[in-house]
Formats: C-alpha cells, sequence, structure tokens
C-alpha cells in the first residue's frame, strides 16, 4: 500500500492529470467515429452527467449526512440508462457511413458504452475520498456492544487465523462467536480450542450459511452485528472503522473494504484490481447517497434491531448478504461502506475456482434482483429504485452482453482483414484502463504494480466474467434452474 494519510493537494493534482489524459483521449476516440449526431449525442450525456453532479453534490438536501432522500427525477434517470444505447446506435450508424466496416463500429460503440458506464462514477469516488481524508481523523464518540459472527462450515484450514485475527482486532467491547454448520472436518475441533480465550463456540446440522447466522444472532448480545467469513483476516482496526459508520442514527449497516489476500497468479491478481476498480469505484460513489448494495459476507456490520426488522436472513438465496442488504435499503433504512475497514480474503486460484465462486455469486444475484423487482418498478424505494438498482442490472446484463458483442465483432473484423482499426481501438481502450486503474488503486491507497494487469480488463479477464454472468442469466432467468451453493476450494494461506 501507499501511504496511509495521502496529502488531498498531491492527490487532486494526480486525480486531475489523469482525468485530463483520460479525457484527451477519449475526444481523439470520438473524433475517430464524428460527426453531427454524434457529437450531439455526445454532448447531451455530458450535459445530463454534469446536471447529475450539480443535484448530487449542491440541490441535494444535506447528501453529505446520506439522509437516503436524495429527489433526482425519475425521467432524468430514465434518460441516463436510455442515452448510451442512443449513442451507441448513433456511433453504429455513423461508423458504418463512414468507416464502410460494420463490424468495427460495433467494437468501436460498445468499448465506448463500457467506458463512459465506468468512468460515470469516477468522480463521485474522487470526491468521496477528499471527504473521507477529512472524516479520518475523528474519534468514536461511543463504543456500543458488538458481536462477531462467523458461520463455518467445513473450514479446517483458515478458521484458526481467521479467529485469531478476530481476537486481535482492537475494539473493547467484543464477544465472538463461532457457529460450526455440521462441519464434517476438524472446523469444530479447531474452534473449540479458542473457548479458554473467551470465544463462544456453538454446533448445529448443516441448513447453509442464512441459517448460522440466524442461530449466531439468538446468543448475540451486542447492539452492532459484525458478520464475517470464515476465511476473513479482518484488519486491526476494521471494528473500530465499521462502528464510525453508525454514528449517524440512520445508518443500519456498514460494508468493509475486501482485499484479496492471496495475490500469488494472474487469476488472484486479476481479482485484486476488479475488487478496488470494479467494485470499490462504485462503492464509493453509492456510499454518498446511502444506498451500497451489498454487505459482503466478508465483513459487515448491522444494527441488530434492523435485523430482527427485516426478518433477518432469508433461505431463498444462495447470496445471503445482497438479499438482506436489499431487504434493509427496501425499508427505507441507509446503508454505507468503510474504505479503512479493510478484511482480506482468499480468492479463486484456479479458474475451475473462480467458476465455482463466480456461479453461486451472480446466480445468486439474479435470484435476488427477481426477488425484488419491485424495487426497480416502484418510485416509492426512492434511491434504490432511481440509482442504485438501475446499476446493478447495467453490470449484470447489459455490459456483459456488450461484451460478448465486441469480442465476436473483433474476430470477425481480423477474419476480414481489418486487424489494424481493431488494433488501434483495443489500444485505446487499453490506455483508458490503465488510466482509470490507477486511479482506482490510487484513490485507494494500493499496490499501483496492480495497474500492469488492467489490459485484462478490455481483453481477457473481462471476457470471462461477461460469459460467466450471461451464463448465470440464462440458468436462473431464461432456465428457471435449480441453483445450489458452489465455492471455491480453501487453500489455507498463512
Amino acid at each position: 500500500m501507499s501511504e496511509l494519510n495521502p496529502n488531498p493537494k498531491r492527490l487532486l493534482l494526480r486525480s486531475s492529470l489523469i482525468l485530463i489524459s483520460v479525457l484527451i483521449l477519449f475526444a481523439y476516440l470520438i473524433s475517430m467515429i464524428s460527426g453531427t449526431l454524434t457529437l450531439i449525442s455526445v454532448g447531451i450525456a455530458l450535459i445530463l452527467l454534469a446536471y447529475f453532479y450539480y443535484r448530487l453534490l449542491f440541490r441535494a438536501e444535506r447528501p453529505m449526512e446520506r439522509t437516503g432522500t436524495l429527489n433526482f427525477p425519475s425521467v432524468y434517470i430514465t434518460v441516463q440508462a436510455v442515452l448510451p444505447l442512443l449513442f451507441g446506435f448513433l456511433a453504429l450508424y455513423e461508423g458504418i457511413k463512414e468507416l464502410q466496416a460494420f463490424s468495427i463500429a460495433i467494437i468501436a460503440s460498445g468499448l465506448t458504452l463500457t467506458f463512459l458506464y465506468n468512468f460515470f462514477a469516477v468522480p463521485l469516488a474522487i470526491y468521496h475520498k477528499f471527504r473521507e481524508l477529512k472524516d479520518i481523523a475523528k474519534p468514536i464518540p461511543l463504543y456500543p456492544s458488538v458481536s462477531i459472527i462467523v458461520p463455518a462450515y467445513n473450514e479446517e484450514k483458515v478458521i484458526a487465523r481467521t479467529i485469531d485475527a478476530l481476537i486481535e482486532a482492537d475494539y473493547p467491547n467484543k464477544e465472538i462467536i463461532i457457529v460450526d454448520d455440521g462441519s464434517t472436518d476438524r472446523t469444530l475441533s479447531i474452534a473449540l480450542g479458542y473457548k479458554k480465550y473467551g470465544v463462544k463456540v456453538y454446533h448445529k446440522e448443516n441448513s447453509g450459511k442464512w441459517s448460522a447466522i440466524n442461530y449466531g444472532l439468538k446468543f448475540a448480545r451486542g447492539e452492532i452485528i459484525v458478520v464475517i467469513d470464515a476465511d476473513s483476516i479482518v484488519g486491526r482496526d476494521a471494528l473500530k472503522e465499521l462502528v464510525k459508520g453508525f454514528s449517524d442514527p440512520n445508518v443500519v449497516a456498514v460494508c468493509g473494504n475486501v482485499k484479496v489476500l492471496n495475490r500469488v497468479n494472474w487469476i488472484t491478481k486479476c481479482q485484486a484490481l476488479e475488487y478496488i476498480t470494479g467494485i470499490n469505484i462504485f462503492r464509493r460513489a453509492l456510499d454518498m447517497v446511502g444506498a451500497v448494495p451489498v454487505v459482503p459476507g466478508a465483513l459487515g456490520a448491522f444494527k441488530k434491531k434492523a435485523l430482527e426488522t427485516v426478518g433477518l436472513y432469508d433461505r431463498d438465496t444462495i447470496v445471503e448478504d445482497f438479499d438482506i442488504t436489499i431487504k434493509l435499503l427496501k425499508s427505507g433504512n441507509i446503508v454505507l461502506a468503510s474504505s479503512y475497514a479493510c478484511v482480506y480474503t482468499e480468492a479463486p486460484q484456479t479458474l475451475k475456482d473462480l467458476y465455482r465462486q463466480r456461479m453461486r455469486w451472480y446466480r445468486g444475484n439474479f435470484q435476488v434482483l427477481i426477488k425484488h423487482l419491485d424495487s426497480l418498478l416502484n418510485p416509492r424505494y426512492g434511491v434504490l429504485h432511481r440509482l442504485t438498482m438501475p446499476y446493478v442490472l447495467s453490470s449484470m446484463v447489459f455490459l456483459p452482453l456488450a461484451g460478448i458483442v465486441i469480442w465476436v465483432s473483433a474476430i470477425y473484423s481480423i477474419l476480414i482483414g481489418a486487424w489494424l482499426p481493431v488494433l488501434k481501438l483495443f489500444m485505446i481502450f487499453v490506455i483508458l484502463q490503465a488510466l482509470l486503474s490507477f486511479l482506482a488503486i490510487d484513490i485507494d491507497e494500493e499496490d499501483l504494480s496492480l495497474v500492469a494487469y488492467s489490459p485484462f480488463f478490455v481483453i481477457g479477464f473481462k471476457h470471462i466474467i461477461d460469459f460467466l454472468l450471461l451464463k448465470a442469466f440464462f440458468d436462473v432467468v431464461i432456465l428457471r434452474r435449480h441453483v445450489v451453493w458452489t465455492r471455491a476450494r480453501r487453500i489455507g494461506l498463512g
């Protein structure tokens, strides 16, 4: 990591230089497919984007205190969703007209749409970082009682290090609860060895992670419930950082900042960068409106009363963390994120394990979208309806489709001999992605060497993820298959 408390002026200078470089390169890209209609479309997009930021930062009532009641007009969000499609079709039309290459125009349009989507949250993330630097030194006025629940099933390789980290975590008023969900290995016996340190250990028959968490809640005495996966290692100050978020009485949940522990090969390093650029940037943006969509199982904190009010965890999806967060948001509550409440988790190290992990994530995510479809359609859900759920839907459906179309078009273009325009377009977007990755890494104070893996988010790793998302979509939405819990095997690194 870089310096813990970076100089705000230095951060502003670096961010400004990167953004200017991005805009210049993007302007050059637009010039490749320029025309009257395209330029008008881009102009409208910039005006609407400026309007969005104006409403968010200056016109919303006390947005920085995250009241969760930002009054964006629904028609604006509709236009915001439709405009990229309009721009894409106009770029496609003019690409056909000027470049005389249908496939090249598709590639240019698809890459541009993907870039605009990813770029949308970056200025918000930068603003969020500046606000965060001002708040980092604020002391915690009170230390509410915290109960930490660790659901565990066959975690003998990792459970000891997880408990060790929790014992070492700096918090004055905590209890640690391990719930063994019918493990068939040594998980229970290892956990029982920590009872002498005050760790509470409970055993139940296997019935799923959701059930294990609910079981632990029966014994939890804390006002704040912290849920941690059994393969996660919390930072020493993570609990204190999570609790800071509850200084606003309207906040009911705070999610931690998940980082990849085992950065040992191409797959895990791509995931480390994915967590920083593809997840953390948008999480910062959505934190500003109090509507972070997922409090991850790796590390998240909840008010116990809020969990009880929404009926605890449900059994009807395989991603209990996404489901419980949407339930809380639908109840009109505020969900925030903490960048300094860090937790380190194992990432899959092989394609087979990545497949198993992501199939559970993505299939479960579509289950949640179907279950909470009303939040997409009903304006009464406020910012969840206007911003958060449209973002989730776009990232899970529209962008993967665009990625597959780009890939097919690129192959076709190369086969017909148009390899040079394809290479030129991809090189431009590789540079753009590298600049945005550098900015995201700088904001999150992370390892700059990960920038070397940014090209794989234009071609390679991105298409693996797109394929898995689309497969999950067909499995759950189209074919209505029964889906079961799958997970990557544990490595047990120290």
